[in-house]
């Protein structure tokens, strides 16, 4: 059988602000929910950019976690779900090696359970933690970790993870800087106040 594609917008073979411990960060392209105030705007449009056979993510996954023996894998975008198939497979195989798999939706898990998206019950079945609900700028967060509104629910739908992790001060709640060898910068996590000072006017 064919192994599913992935339409990737981004990925980080190590980071520590997308969910608890080392984590390998993937972000899928393409989005309709759409949120006012989104922090990845240029993952929204279905437009193709980094295609890539599922088989092999699992395969850079498989090499990040023997470099930084990882805890585990987060799915982001854009919309997961819109991708789920491919993601089952790659969350599947990440379970396997002993990872974790925490994954963030705009769609409420009460839709995802009444849904007919390719892959979603298959993905739903081998994650740990997932993050649902769409973002609110109206509704900022400032105590838990990893989200960006209040109305941001986590279910635990394993025992990997117990209610409290997102409060936990052994993780972080913040943003990673990374300044590439052409003198760029990239950015992960959430921002928070940061976006709001660069915006500013002088």
């Amino acid at each position: 059988m064919n192994t599913p594609w992935l339409n990737l917008a981004h990925w980080l073979d190590c980071t520590e602000v997308e969910g608890p411990g080392r984590r390998f960060a993937l972000w899928v392209q393409g989005c309709h929910i759409r949120c006012p105030g989104c922090c990845n705007p240029h993952m929204l449009e279905f437009v193709p950019r980094h295609l890539v056979p599922a088989e092999r993510v699992v395969e850079w996954i498989l090499d990040a976690h023997r470099r930084w023996n990882l805890e585990g894998v987060t799915f982001l975008g854009g919309e997961p779900m819109l991708q789920a198939k491919g993601l089952a497979l790659v969350a599947e195989r990440s379970h396997r090696t002993g990872l974790s798999v925490m994954v963030f939706t705009g769609f409420t898990l009460e839709y995802l359970n009444n849904c007919s998206l390719p892959g979603v019950k298959e993905l739903l079945a081998v994650t740990d933690l997932l993050v649902d609900g769409p973002y609110l700028a109206h509704c900022p967060e400032t105590k838990r970790h990893w989200v960006g509104s209040t109305n941001q629910r986590f279910h635990f739908l394993t025992d990997r993870y117990q209610p409290g992790v997102e409060y936990d001060p052994r993780f972080a709640r913040g943003m990673e800087l990374r300044i590439r060898s052409d003198g760029t910068a990239t950015y992960n996590g959430w921002p928070g106040e940061l976006i709001s000072e660069v915006g500013r006017e002088p």
